[in-house]
């Protein structure tokens, strides 16, 4: 898929909005409506390292999950993810968060593109509709992040923040092993 960008102004501090797409268990808040069961890669969801697997809503696509990290962070400037996707995780995913000072607010640009291994995998992005669903969902997503950054989380429709999946860790666990 060819690269997919969106972007948005928001009203809010250039710091503040960095601060918040950095820790990537925000990320379902605001792009909730096109990917699901997103759950965190590891506990730390913040800065270089982080990372979350998901399966992209998308049509007639049996294969539709992805593993993404943040490989690059530079703060507040930039977020560059790296992952992989579909039928046996052969088709790479990159991506770029980039928030740029603009006026009394912060612009926010995100960039996503994947690279198919196979022609049926090519196939099966057209088939499914991927780049158009890319397209629609950044852009709905990227509104929904300024909801929430200017008027607060009670007065947007967001889905939930993600979370570690399993039971208690240790410490907090007590658990003596």
């Amino acid at each position: 898929m060819d690269p997919v960008s969106a972007s948005v102004s928001i009203q809010r501090p250039r710091e503040e909005v960095f601060a918040y797409l950095e820790d990537i268990a925000n990320h379902p808040e605001f792009l909730g409506h096109v990917l699901g069961e997103f759950r965190l890669t590891r506990e730390d969801s913040i800065g270089k390292g982080a990372g979350a697997r998901f399966k992209a809503k998308l049509r007639f696509h049996r294969f539709a999950y992805f593993d993404v990290t943040f490989h690059e962070v530079e703060a507040p400037f930039r977020i560059a993810f790296v992952g992989r996707g579909g039928k046996y995780h052969r088709t790479l995913v990159h991506g770029e968060w980039r928030v740029v000072q603009d006026g009394h607010g912060a612009r926010v640009d995100l960039t996503v593109e994947t690279e198919p291994k196979l022609p049926s995998d090519r196939l099966m992005e057209l088939v499914s509709g991927q780049a158009g669903i890319a397209r629609r969902g950044t852009r709905k997503g990227l509104l929904r992040l300024r909801t929430i950054l200017e008027e607060g989380r009670a007065s947007a429709r967001t889905g939930s923040r993600a979370t570690v999946a399993g039971g208690a860790r240790k410490p907090a666990s007590g658990f003596r092993l």
